[in-house]
């Protein structure tokens, strides 16, 4: 049995617990049930719950989003270098970036000219991820993925980081 400050109470019946934790205002929570003898903790069961929702939240694999973005072969190159920000801007987030090069019926004849523009927007996107496959064509679409480049852990910023201010710094 373990108090609701932390300190060993020892064993005692789970009756005896029970008017423990009242006499506190607290819960009984067991903590490890298939121990012998069990183990019971007098805590408050709603921040109890809430630190173990959290461990779980916390505990997660982070998983990388993929972010995308859509051009045509007949697209004007002030909007290609648009995409191609919008790509910088997820890639150094640290999440993948799907380029989708969308064809109409007729366009399908030349399908060259969305292939050199995915290609060009890969090499302009190159200091910041890398192709992971070729442009493939599939059905109307051609579909390139590029994967950010890794400087040895997640790119993405701590919030709590940036808060924080350096003492040289004005306000």
């Amino acid at each position: 049995m373990i108090g609701g400050t932390g300190d060993q109470l020892g064993v005692m019946t789970s009756r005896d617990a029970l008017r423990a934790a009242e006499a506190a205002g607290l819960d009984l929570v067991l903590v490890a049930p298939n121990a012998s003898p069990p183990v019971a903790k007098i805590v408050d069961y709603g921040k109890y719950k809430y630190e173990q929702d959290k461990l779980k939240k916390d505990s997660k694999k982070k998983t990388q989003e993929v972010k995308g973005i859509k051009i045509s072969p007949v697209i004007a190159e002030n909007d290609l270098h648009t995409a191609m920000v919008k790509g910088k801007k997820f890639l150094t987030n640290g999440d993948k970036v799907r380029v989708v090069c969308r064809f109409r019926p007729r366009q399908l004849a030349h399908p060259k000219i969305g292939e050199e523009k995915m290609l060009w927007l890969a090499k302009e996107l190159e200091e910041y991820g890398k192709p992971e496959k070729a442009p493939i064509l599939n059905g109307r679409e051609m579909v390139m993925v590029i994967s950010p480049k890794s400087t040895g852990g997640s790119q993405k910023k701590d919030a709590k980081a940036e808060d924080t201010q350096d003492s040289s710094e004005e306000v």
